[in-house]
């Protein structure tokens, strides 16, 4: 992919969309890359997972990521940084010098309706009518923010595993996903039965405090099991394997156990911001952790996904600084953000992949959504996994599904 061109565009916004009178800014930035002849294609903005995860360059490793290359052949692709993130005026340690309350309202001001407005604004910036949107996972639910706000702007949407419920409260998602992850446990275990004393044995060495990161986090028991998470992936059993085969004495095992863990420093937002990604005027109150399952907390071989826990605002040295903050934005009441009459008076077009043992995103929920979007043609599979868009052609088969629907 070196025949492209990639230009950069940073744009400064109110922070509070919603308030001409607070005069807050903050920047947001994205690049526009081009295929060599594809300059007069219409734009697919590309809206990242997360929430709290910077858009990935064009660039890196060494060639991008696989879906751009088919992205390439029929737009040129929007890369934005979601508010918050990457070089849109991020959201990092430092922040914290503003006191906790001060943060916490910040960060009440980057949600999905708020990235919606941003990416108006772009869109007004490259003097696009209309363009396309693709949103991966929580760029899906931001997409559904988007359908249900401004449909007008889209001329298609493709989701993949971004499908979110609009209309069920975090405590059922969180319960769902906790089923989800109990078959996924059991799967693995099917092919690898040895590894459920290890990892028993594992968590016994976690609660008398003997597993310790490279960083000094003395790993607790329910971070250990977190790194079920990767059974999201196509391949991260493989990940899960390679862990639990190591001694846990080595480096290699620390090492790979804090690569395997999905909440880490990096990106604080993805666990200080992560619940509300499914409050759609609700308070979250630590949902994952209420609503966890009797046979869970009896059997600490099961493993848990993006369920978060308020220990680790204690246990995990990261989390420690953001502890107030996380405290306070378990208890915000979020406003409703995505609006089921309006994705149904949307007629929006395109196409979604749902991914049938999503541990993320439930089937049953995404399904339901599906049936508020009739314009929309659906894929649910079992060949992919939540990573499905990065890891096969996902993309060419969505762009496929939905030129078929409109050549009919």
């Amino acid at each position: 992919m070196m025949d492209l061109s990639i230009e950069e565009h940073t744009l400064t916004v109110p922070l509070v969309w919603s308030d001409p009178a607070d005069t807050r800014t903050i920047d947001v930035f994205a690049s526009v890359v081009t295929r060599t002849g594809g300059e007069s294609l219409p734009y697919l903005v590309f809206l990242q997972g997360g929430p709290g995860h910077e858009a990935p360059r064009a660039l890196h490793a060494p060639a991008g990521p696989a879906w751009l290359d088919q992205a390439l052949e029929h737009y040129r692709v929007v890369l934005i940084d979601q508010r918050g993130t990457g070089r849109s005026t991020p959201v990092s340690d430092g922040i914290l010098d503003r006191g906790a309350e001060a943060v916490a309202e910040h960060l009440t001001h980057l949600r999905a309706d708020a990235i919606v407005r941003d990416c108006e604004a772009l869109r007004a910036h490259l003097g696009a009518d209309r363009w396309n949107v693709l949103g991966q996972s929580f760029g899906g639910f931001t997409t559904l923010a988007y359908l249900s706000a401004a449909a007008s702007s889209i001329d298609a949407a493709y989701l993949t595993g971004g499908l979110s419920t609009v209309t069920r409260t975090p405590d059922e998602v969180y319960a769902l996903c906790y089923d989800k992850m109990r078959d996924a446990s059991e799967r693995y275990y099917r092919r690898f039965p040895e590894h459920r004393d290890r990892m028993r044995r594992l968590v016994d060495l976690a609660a008398a405090g003997g597993i310790v990161l490279p960083d000094g986090e003395v790993v607790s028991p329910s971070r250990l099991r977190s790194v079920g998470s990767a059974l999201g992936t196509d391949d991260g059993w493989q990940t899960l394997w390679q862990l639990l085969e190591l001694a846990p004495d080595t480096n290699a095992f620390r090492y790979d156990l804090a690569a395997a863990m999905p909440f880490d420093g990096r990106n604080p937002l993805y666990f200080v911001f992560h619940e509300s990604s499914y409050a759609n005027g609700h308070v979250t109150g630590w949902s994952a952790e209420r609503v966890e399952p009797a046979d869970f907390v009896e059997d600490v071989t099961l493993f848990t996904g993006e369920h978060i826990r308020r220990e680790w605002t204690e246990t995990v040295p990261a989390f420690r600084p953001w502890r107030d903050v996380s405290l306070a934005l378990a208890q915000h009441e979020w406003p409703e953000i995505y609006a089921p009459e309006a994705l149904v008076a949307s007629e929006a077009n395109g196409a979604a992949a749902v991914y049938v043992n999503d541990p993320y995103v439930p089937l049953e929920y995404s399904l339901e959504t599906a049936g508020l979007l009739p314009g929309v043609r659906l894929w649910v599979t079992s060949e992919h996994e939540h990573n499905g868009l990065r890891s096969g052609p996902v993309l060419e088969h969505l762009i496929g599904l939905a030129q078929d629907r409109r050549t009919r």
